[in-house]
C-alpha cells in the first residue's frame, strides 16, 4: 500500500505547472528586466530546447531571458497561451558557442568593465525532474531576485524531467560529473575572480563528485578558484556525502547546506531507496560535525507542497540567500548571533548550525 502512496505523491510532486520555452514574439520588445544566462549541457541535441538523452560531449551557449515587470519573487511566470513579455518568462536571444575557447572568450567579454567584486561566475546545477528550460529559467529567476552582481551560468545535466524516472536521473547525475568538471575547468581559465557552485537536490551529487574528482586528479589550481559551494535540499545519502568529503579533504569555503526536516521529496526518496538518511533533512547536525561547513535549517519555512526548493521559491529565504556572502563574517563577529539572519546558532565541533526563524524576515 505504501508503494502506491509514494507513487501518487511523486506524481503530485511533478504536477505543478511548467510550460515550454518560448521566444519573445516578432514585433514585441523584451522586458528591460532581462538576464543573460550562460549555459553548458550534456543533453543530447544540437539546439534549444535540449532533450533528455545523454551526450558525451558538451554544448556551450548563452540565453537572454526576459523577465516580466509583473514578476513575483520566487516565481517563474510560464506562458499560458500567447507569449507576452509583459507577463511571461521568455527567451529574448540565444547563441551557441563553438566550444570551450569561445565560452571563455564570451565570459571574458562579459567581465569587461565590471568592478572587482562583481567578477564571480555562479554556476547553478539543477536537481531531479528538471528539463533544460526549467533549470535555465530557475537560474534567471534567482539571478534577478537576488540581483547577482556577477555572471550567472546554468549546467544542465540530462534529467528526464519526469517524476517517475528517478532511477534514470540518478544514473544521469553520475554520468554528468565529467561535464561539470570540464565546465568548471573552462570557467577557471577565464578572467573570473572565482567560481561559486550552487546545486539543488540531485545536482548536489553531481557537484560533490566533481569536487572530489578535482581533488583526486590534483587540480589544485582549479580548486583554488572555487569561491564557495551552496547545496540546497541536497539529495545525497549521508554515508556517500561523508565518503566524498573525506576524499576531498578541506572543503571549499564557504560551504553551506540548506536543509529542511519537512522535505517531503527527500522523505519519499528515503522510502524508495531504503536509504534512511539524506543530507538535506538530517535530524542531528552532529552527524556531519567533523566537517567545516554551515548547515542552515529552514524547516520553519516549510509551509506546504514538497518543501524541496523553498530556498529559491520563498521571498523570505531569497533574502537569506542574498546575504550568504556576509554570513561567515556575521557569525564570527557576533559571537554566536547572526546579526543579519534571525535564528539560533549552534556550533558543533567544526560545523556551524543555523536554525532560521521567520521572525524579522
Amino acid at each position: 500500500m505504501w508503494r502506491l502512496a509514494v507513487l501518487c505523491l511523486l506524481v503530485l510532486a511533478g504536477c505543478s505547472f511548467r510550460g515550454d520555452l518560448a521566444r519573445v514574439p516578432a514585433g514585441l520588445e523584451a522586458s528591460p528586466n532581462t538576464r543573460s544566462i550562460f549555459f553548458s549541457t550534456t543533453r543530447e541535441t544540437d539546439e534549444l530546447p535540449f532533450g533528455t538523452d545523454r551526450r558525451r560531449g558538451l554544448t556551450y551557449g548563452v540565453a537572454d531571458v526576459s523577465i516580466p515587470p509583473i514578476h513575483e519573487p520566487g516565481q517563474i511566470e510560464w506562458p499560458r497561451g500567447e507569449p507576452d513579455p509583459a507577463k511571461h518568462f521568455l527567451l529574448a536571444r540565444t547563441d551557441a558557442f563553438d566550444g570551450e575557447r569561445e565560452l571563455i572568450a564570451q565570459i571574458n567579454a562579459a567581465l569587461v568593465g565590471r568592478k572587482p567584486g562583481n567578477r564571480e561566475v555562479a554556476i547553478f546545477v539543477h536537481g531531479f525532474n528538471t528539463r533544460f528550460g526549467d533549470g535555465l529559467y530557475r537560474m534567471a529567476q534567482m539571478s534577478y531576485d537576488l540581483d547577482i552582481p556577477g555572471i550567472a551560468m546554468h549546467y544542465s545535466w540530462p534529467s528526464a524531467g519526469n517524476p517517475l524516472n528517478y532511477a534514470y536521473d540518478r544514473d544521469s547525475a553520475l554520468f554528468a560529473r565529467e561535464g561539470l568538471r570540464r565546465t568548471v575547468e573552462a570557467v577557471a581559465k577565464s578572467n573570473a575572480s572565482s567560481v561559486l557552485l550552487v546545486a539543488h537536490s540531485l545536482g548536489s551529487m553531481v557537484t560533490m563528485e566533481t569536487i572530489r574528482e578535482l581533488r583526486l586528479s590534483r587540480k589544485e589550481n582549479v580548486l583554488r578558484r572555487i569561491g564557495g559551494v551552496i547545496l540546497m535540499s541536497p539529495d545525497l545519502d549521508l554515508d556517500v556525502f561523508r565518503s566524498q568529503a573525506d576524499q576531498i579533504g578541506k572543503l571549499p569555503q564557504p560551504f553551506i547546506i540548506f536543509s529542511s526536516r519537512r522535505d517531503r521529496a527527500l522523505r519519499l526518496v528515503e522510502r524508495l531507496t531504503g536509504e534512511t538518511k539524506r543530507l538535506g533533512k538530517l535530524e542531528d547536525v552532529a552527524e556531519i560535525a567533523e566537517y567545516e561547513l554551515t548547515y542552515i535549517d529552514i524547516t520553519a519555512f516549510s509551509e506546504g507542497g514538497t518543501n524541496h526548493f523553498a530556498t529559491a521559491k520563498s521571498p523570505a529565504l531569497l533574502k537569506v540567500l542574498s546575504r550568504v556572502e556576509d554570513l561567515e563574517t556575521s557569525l564570527s563577529a557576533d559571537g554566536g548571533q547572526t546579526g543579519l539572519l534571525p535564528g539560533t546558532v549552534l556550533t558543533v565541533r567544526n560545523t556551524t548550525a543555523l536554525i532560521l526563524s521567520p521572525a524579522g524576515l
